[in-house]
């Protein structure tokens, strides 16, 4: 198989829709943007909406499906979001019932796919700044954490900010800082660094979602807001059903990251 970081985005999803690629998705097409996704029935579709625009530094849109399309035509046209992420989740009722790696079966016409910024997009950026990233490294997937920062509630949704933590040299943090804050699309600036106990994280070395990377000495915890946080909502406001991908395995869309971010 070619180097994943090289390839292009429609042969990536290629390899997810044959079910060659079921693994988290960081560092895969490097250059193009990688999204969150959420789905839920089209009566809850506009307080989700509303949801996102009220807090869009865990909730950047990206793109939004027509009602039945399962086709993101401004993100990736010849894209299928029913086949085209490596593992998705099933919520019914806030419970998380069910993982797969297609959800045909579950697809419906009245059914509206949200596509979310996504972290992965600035972890290249701040490779090139000489800032490495751990759970690359490690060949792991990033680690992802609720804390007690609340989200503005829309509608029915409400529930706790999902953060994702990556280590940094101390003298780095800066940099980290700065790179990260020309993508005010894919969350932007680190909402907290340092302590993790003031934001609500008790144990760092026990993530709510994703793995556990090292932290070796001299290094600071920086966390950044994470677009997980729907899948945080979903289990507080438990509607019907709502299906989104498994934390770390995104969808790869065919935007280049400069349209987010001054690179």
């Amino acid at each position: 198989m070619s180097n994943l970081a090289t390839m292009h985005p429609s042969e990536v999803r290629q390899l997810i829709r044959n079910n060659e690629l079921v693994k988290p998705t960081s560092g895969w097409a490097s250059g193009y943007t990688q999204a969150n996704l959420a789905i839920l029935k089209k009566e809850l579709a506009f307080e989700f909406l509303l949801f996102c625009q009220r807090n869009q530094k865990p909730c950047p849109l990206i793109d939004v499906t027509e009602p039945g399309s399962p086709i993101p035509q401004l993100s990736a046209p010849e894209a299928d979001i029913r086949t085209d992420i490596p593992k998705y989740r099933v919520y019914r009722h806030g419970e998380l019932v069910e993982e797969v790696t297609d959800i045909v079966k579950f697809w419906n016409d009245d059914m509206v796919a949200f596509l979310i910024g996504c972290s992965f997009t600035f972890e290249h950026p701040l490779m090139n700044n000489g800032i490495a990233i751990r759970h690359i490294e490690e060949n792991c997937n990033v680690p992802m954490y609720k804390t007690n920062i609340p989200t503005v509630k829309a509608g029915r949704f409400e529930g706790p900010t999902v953060v994702s933590m990556r280590p940094v040299p101390e003298q780095a943090v800066v940099r980290a800082v700065q790179v990260t804050s020309r993508f005010p699309a894919v969350h932007g600036a680190p909402l907290h660094i340092g302590n993790p106990v003031s934001i609500g994280i008790q144990d760092i070395n026990e993530p709510d979602f994703g793995d556990r990377v090292t932290i070796k000495e001299g290094e600071v915890p920086v966390f950044w807001a994470c677009g997980v946080t729907p899948q945080a909502v979903a289990m507080h406001v438990k509607p019907e059903l709502m299906i989104t991908h498994a934390p770390g395995h995104m969808f790869i869309t065919d935007l280049r990251d400069e349209r987010f971010g001054v690179i």
